[in-house]
C-alpha cells in the first residue's frame, strides 16, 4: 500500500499531487488521440507559448494566473519525460535526479568546502563549474534561439560572472553616450542618399547593447522594462480607439492633434 495515502503533511500532499499528475499523464498518453500523437518537436512551440504566458502573468502580478501557467509548464515537463521514457532515453526520475546532482555540484558553498559570501561569488563559481562540466565557453550556455534583447542580457551576465565587466556605472554610461554619438554620426550627412544602412544598423545595435548593459548595471531588467512600456502604450492607444468610437469616428479619421489630446488624457488617467 502507498504510504503517501496516510501522509497529510505539506510534503506528503505535494508528493501525492505530483503522483496524481504522473498517473493522469499515463492515462492521457494511452487513451487520448491528441496526447498520444504528440512528439517533443510538436510540443516545443507550445512550451514556448506557455513560458511567455507565465511571463505575462508575472508582470501582471496575478497570483492565480501564475499558478495556472506554472501548472501548464509542469505538465509539459512531465509530457517530455513520458515521451523520453517511451523511447528508453530517460524518465522523470532521471530528469529530477540529474537536476539534483547538478544543483549539488554547482553549490559547493552549500554541499562542499567552497566559500561564497556574496551573490557575485556564487555567480563566479557557477560559471567556473559549468566550464568543468564540459562547456568550452562561458557564453556557450546562452541559447541561440533566445530573443536578441534577452540574449544580450544573458551574455553580459555571464561575462560578468567570468570577471569581464565595468568597475563603475559611470563608465557604462560613458559607453552609452559614446555609442549614441557614433550612431548620430551615421545620420549627420548632407546627402541622405549616401547613408550606409548596414553601418547605421550596426551602430544602432551597439547602442542597444550598451543601454542593456547600463540597465543591467543598475539592476533594471530591460526585457521587463520594455514589456511594461509596451503594455502602457497598448493601454493608451486603445483608449484613443475607444474615444474615437464614442465620437462615431474611425481612428484614421482623427487628426493627430485629436489623438494627442486623448493620449494625454489617457496618461492623466
Amino acid at each position: 500500500m502507498n504510504n503517501l495515502e496516510f501522509d497529510d503533511s505539506p510534503r506528503g500532499q505535494q508528493l501525492k499531487a505530483f503522483n496524481r499528475l504522473l498517473d493522469i499523464m499515463e492515462d492521457l498518453r494511452e487513451k487520448c488521440p491528441w496526447d498520444r500523437k504528440q512528439t517533443m518537436e510538436s510540443l516545443r512551440h507550445l512550451t514556448i507559448e506557455e513560458t511567455y504566458e507565465l511571463s505575462d502573468a508575472i508582470l501582471k502580478g496575478d497570483k492565480q494566473e501564475i499558478k495556472k501557467e506554472l501548472g501548464d509548464i509542469l505538465l509539459h515537463m512531465i509530457f517530455y519525460s513520458k515521451i523520453g521514457s517511451e523511447q528508453s532515453a530517460f524518465d522523470i526520475a532521471d530528469v529530477l535526479n540529474a537536476q539534483c546532482e547538478k544543483l549539488i555540484f554547482r553549490h559547493p558553498h552549500i554541499y562542499g568546502d567552497t566559500t561564497a559570501e556574496t551573490e557575485e561569488d556564487v555567480k563566479r563559481n557557477w560559471e567556473q563549474l559549468k566550464l568543468k562540466e564540459g562547456n568550452k565557453s562561458v557564453l556557450g550556455g546562452v541559447p541561440k534561439s533566445l530573443p536578441a534583447l534577452v540574449k544580450a542580457m544573458r551574455i553580459q551576465e555571464k561575462a560578468r560572472g567570468a570577471g569581464f565587466d565595468w568597475d563603475d556605472k559611470s563608465q557604462v554610461w560613458e559607453k552609452v553616450q559614446e555609442e549614441l554619438n557614433e550612431f548620430e554620426q551615421e545620420f549627420n550627412i548632407q546627402n541622405p542618399a549616401t547613408l550606409n544602412k548596414e553601418s547605421a544598423s550596426a551602430e544602432f545595435g551597439d547602442l542597444l547593447f550598451s543601454l542593456i548593459n547600463f540597465a543591467r548595471f543598475i539592476e533594471i531588467n530591460p526585457e521587463e522594462a520594455l514589456e511594461r512600456t509596451n503594455l502602457k502604450f497598448i493601454k493608451r492607444f486603445q483608449y484613443i480607439e475607444a474615444k474615437a468610437a464614442e465620437n462615431g469616428k474611425q481612428l484614421q479619421d482623427m487628426t493627430l492633434k485629436e489623438m494627442d489630446f486623448y493620449w494625454n488624457e489617457a496618461k492623466k488617467n
